[in-house]
């Protein structure tokens, strides 16, 4: 009770100070000793000095040892603190009419979710990256068939056997480009007949011709594709993770069109990210580019001339 008068201390630090005393009752003098040489320094200072010092001893003292029943903040957030201790208010439920609520969509839909110069920047690189296969920006040979009226285009790529480099590199820019290509179809299939996964690309396949049958004949499409591919005993399992199969296997139930969808769309992801990405970087399409490129620095310019000489002979002729 002396300390706590004499120091003009509260209950609880008084508290604190008796037990002190009791743990370094031993030390006790030489703490007092080097407290009061402190001070002795402390009163060396001027006012504003020491009051500055005292606020911050006090600001350091209510952070690290809050008076008991306040949020010791080194131990717990404050801002937690206080959201567990607010009262939960029920979410009031308000009733638009429907024109409101139509508007409000609107104006959702004409809200601009991208910034236009990442717009612009993707519709340039997509422009960049198809301008050689544009035939008003790149002049094909012999004529652009588009301009022209001419056939003279469409009739030199039928009769040249090799696949222009062209065409070939088209199949780097997306897995889309390179299956939509019946050449690059076939290279892909072989590629992943080497990596003993082209049962992938054959059910993805037989799920694309299953949207094309007709409407009496889905159920035993539906029945011959679950039969090869996804049965517990099928001939060409496919690897689908446990989610796509239990969907598929309930969409047999009432089977449609769609019923392999979730399935065909899980492998066509894990091809685009997983075998397409391993065949641009493999040597089989390396090998198959640079073969092109030769090829068509060769025979691109004699097949020209070659049909260009055909045509004369004909006009001629006729």
């Amino acid at each position: 009770m002396q300390n706590k008068t004499r120091l003009e201390l509260a209950d609880y630090e008084a508290e604190n100070l008796a037990r002190l005393q009791k743990m370094f009752s031993r030390k006790w003098e030489f703490i007092f000793m080097q407290a009061e040489a402190q001070a002795k320094v402390d009163k060396k200072r001027d006012k504003l000095e020491r009051k500055v010092l005292d606020s911050q001893e006090r600001a350091f003292w209510d952070v690290h040892r809050p008076v008991p029943g306040c949020v010791n903040t080194t131990e717990m957030d404050i801002k937690k603190a206080c959201r567990m201790n607010k009262p939960i208010k029920s979410a009031k439920v308000s009733v638009y009419p429907a024109s409101g609520v139509i508007k409000h969509l609107k104006n959702r839909l004409e809200r601009r979710v991208i910034k236009v110069s990442k717009a612009a920047e993707s519709y340039i690189n997509f422009f960049e990256q198809y301008q050689e296969y544009d035939a008003f920006l790149v002049t094909p040979e012999p004529s652009n068939p588009w301009i022209s009226d001419s056939v003279d285009f469409w009739e030199l790529e039928k009769q040249t056997k090799d696949i222009p480099a062209r065409r070939v590199r088209r199949w780097a820019f997306s897995l889309k480009e390179l299956l939509k290509d019946p050449a690059g179809r076939e290279q892909f299939f072989k590629f992943l007949e080497k990596e003993f996964s082209a049962e992938n690309l054959k059910f993805w396949d037989a799920v694309q011709e299953l949207k094309q049958v007709h409407s009496r004949d889905i159920p035993v499409k539906v029945q011959e594709i679950w039969d090869l591919y996804l049965a517990p005993e099928a001939g060409e399992a496919v690897n689908i993770d446990s989610r796509s199969y239990e969907t598929t296997k309930k969409n047999m139930e009432k089977p449609d069109r769609w019923a392999f969808e979730e399935a065909a769309a899980h492998l066509y992801q894990l091809m685009k990210s997983d075998s397409y990405t391993r065949y641009l970087r493999s040597e089989m399409y390396k090998e198959y580019l640079n073969g092109m490129k030769k090829k068509t620095s060769v025979k691109g310019i004699r097949s020209v001339i070659s049909f260009s000489a055909k045509k004369d002979q004909s006009a001629s002729s006729s």
